[in-house]
């Protein structure tokens, strides 16, 4: 025990005797790291929300107005508020096409503005709770009720609280329940009422509103499609629109893995980047500890002299490379961390893609995963330097270090 602690007392000193040099080797170390964790972590992040969302959306293909394709794709991904509206037969016709087991009308209202004391915009949705599939589970699980009169649920991101009411459009409603956060705006930037409130809340608007809206009840935005087991969504998408005009259909799948092939493939790039950088590191670290290891001969044999064994000289160049290394790590993880809250938003304005951080447990995984690629960055840099010290006779290495 003593001899251990004698070891890293004479590393540690040794380390602090050189501080440039140090700092350096620690730089490479925190580079590589830092620049591992942060782009897996940003990943993995907009795989989970992709996957989240997809469950919460819980439909096979979306229906939409043919010319407002693109929008309910950009909603969808990026969660901006958009608004668009087609005539109610489509539902029916679409109930029509072989293949179809279920579908349920949405309806989405882009107000400006929460409130006077709010910038963030919502989306509203109205559903039908006889049909639904998306926000009735939701409702049935946590509220254990049906939403009745006006009242409504928010997604996690609008910032309210259960009780609070809230008015849009002349209407006040009452929040009866907040989701949890999916990481996409389509869900946590949205507030979801009956079609019923919601086409009386349009019509109310043209008295009790200064921002009137127009929608009769023979219009929705969109229709949600589950497809049965023996058809695939692609199948049944193709179906509805040849035969119904002016639509359509998104299937949902194709988008987001179109999506996750695309962060695959940056991933493998980053990843590919990044074990560059670490050989690199690799490299100049192992030259860095023979450099070391000359310079050091003479303290390599007057220890030998005072009777420190050959498993101690190699013990002591690596625990040195390992504080580097450790050190390194952890300024990796805090830099890389510091990095992605910094330009996170930046980032995802310009991939327009969802984020949500994994489970505590997978950012634990990370996080241990990256200290143990520092120390065995540091390990492995320094074997061989290591070795020629551990093998040095003490005369020799003395008279060659004077």
């Amino acid at each position: 025990m003593k001899t251990r602690l004698s070891i890293v007392s004479i590393a540690v000193k040794n380390l602090s005797g050189k501080v440039t040099r140090t700092v350096l080797l620690l730089l490479a170390v925190t580079v590589v790291v830092g620049t591992v964790f942060s782009a897996t972590l940003f990943i993995i992040s907009m795989q989970n929300a992709l996957k989240i969302g997809t469950d919460r959306l819980g439909a096979d293909i979306m229906v939409v107005p043919e010319q407002y394709a693109a929008e309910a794709r950009s909603a969808l991904l990026a969660g901006e508020p958009t608004s668009f509206y087609m005539n109610k037969s489509v539902l029916e016709q679409v109930r029509q096409i072989e293949g179809v087991k279920a579908v349920t009308p949405q309806l989405f209202i882009k107000p400006a503005a929460l409130s006077c004391c709010y910038s963030i915009s919502v989306l509203l949705m109205g559903f039908d709770p006889a049909t639904d599939f998306t926000v009735t589970p939701w409702l049935e699980k946590n509220i254990k009720k049906s939403l009745t009169g006006n009242e409504m649920i928010m997604g996690g991101h609008v910032p309210v609280s259960v009780g609070d009411t809230v008015p849009f459009f002349g209407t006040t409603f009452k929040v009866v329940g907040k989701m949890e956060d999916t990481g996409m705006k389509f869900f946590d930037q949205a507030g979801f009422m009956t079609m019923d409130t919601a086409y009386e809340m349009a019509a109310n608007s043209k008295t009790k509103a200064m921002q009137t809206i127009t929608i009769s009840r023979d219009e929705i935005s969109s229709v949600l499609v589950r497809v049965v087991s023996d058809y695939t969504p692609v199948q049944v998408a193709k179906k509805i629109e040849h035969n119904i005009d002016g639509v359509r259909a998104i299937v949902s799948d194709v988008v987001l893995n179109t999506v996750k092939k695309q962060l695959r493939g940056l991933m493998n790039g980053i990843l590919m980047i990044s074990a560059i950088v670490w050989v690199l590191a690799l490299l100049l670290m192992g030259f860095a500890f023979y450099m070391i290891v000359n310079e050091r001969q003479r303290e390599a044999g007057l220890l030998r002299a005072m009777g420190a064994k050959k498993e101690h000289i190699f013990r002591l160049i690596v625990t040195e490379a390992v504080i580097i290394s450790t050190a390194g790590g952890i300024c990796g993880l805090i830099s890389g961390s510091a990095i992605l809250v910094t330009f996170k938003g930046l980032i995802l304005h310009s991939v327009k893609l969802p984020y949500l951080l994994p489970s505590p447990g997978i950012l634990a995984g990370l996080t241990v995963g990256a200290v143990l690629l520092s120390m065995l960055t540091g390990l492995l840099s320094s074997l061989a330097p290591a070795i020629v010290a551990s093998r040095m006779e003490p005369y020799e290495a003395i008279r060659k270090g004077e």
